[in-house]
């Protein structure tokens, strides 16, 4: 069956005109269409697996993505290793950090509270770094997969920001600027917090709610490797 045959029976706005789709080489490309600010919060589980999700479907198409995590912690069955770091090591194009250790704060997790206020200020000064150097790129061009994120990159991914604020460890009025300040072409993802940011609801493209309706942990389950770390 010709090409023509394969689609002519499929309506205009059927994606791929019914073809499946097939996974392709990944090669430095750039977005046409980026530049919104996404945020999400909320107490259900997958705020950081969704943005997760997104990196991995930007990095292949080809652009420049880069997590920047403010902290990342958890019960005591959580490992040092993270499933996530090794995969988006594994992906062309896709960079991460931590400026945080990993603890949160208020949890009484043994981790040492008076330096949890420091590293989220050291996170806030290092998203300015990024978006500096985002503003100083060509985001309308392919960025190199081996590049240095102060270089530049398509989509930047702010994990648990808006739970420092929640938790009073950076002010609301320094996020805000944070988004202010982006480049237009960069791609601004926020996450994080139980509480609604409604100080971002001014500058936000997309605003999603992760409810819980029901969660392992409230019958004891503790974290699991390969889906909460």
């Amino acid at each position: 069956m010709g090409s023509n045959e394969e689609t002519e029976n499929y309506p205009r706005d059927t994606p791929g005109k019914g073809v499946t789709p097939t996974a392709e080489a990944i090669e430095p490309a750039a977005p046409d269409e980026f530049g919104m600010v996404q945020v999400w919060w909320g107490d259900g589980k997958g705020k950081t697996t969704a943005t997760l999700g997104m990196g991995m479907r930007a990095a292949g198409h080809g652009y420049r993505v880069h997590l920047l995590q403010f902290m990342k912690g958890g019960a005591e069955s959580v490992e040092a290793v993270r499933g996530e770091y090794n995969a988006i090591a594994a992906l062309p194009g896709f960079s991460f950090e931590n400026l945080g250790h990993y603890g949160w704060h208020g949890m009484a997790d043994g981790s040492d509270e008076a330096d949890h206020e420091a590293q989220a200020q050291a996170g806030l000064e290092r998203a300015h770094e990024l978006l500096e150097g985002a503003h100083q790129a060509d985001l309308t061009a392919p960025l190199s997969f081996d590049g240095n994120p102060d270089d530049g990159v398509h989509m930047l991914i702010i994990d648990e920001v808006l739970y420092a604020v929640a938790m009073g460890l950076i002010d609301e009025t320094a996020v805000r600027e944070l988004v202010e300040s982006k480049p237009d072409g960069l791609e601004l993802v926020l996450s994080g917090g139980h509480e609604r940011p409604a100080y971002l609801d001014e500058l936000a493209d997309l605003v999603t709610n992760v409810r819980k309706e029901h969660h392992p942990i409230d019958d004891g389950q503790r974290a699991r490797k390969g889906t909460e770390y």
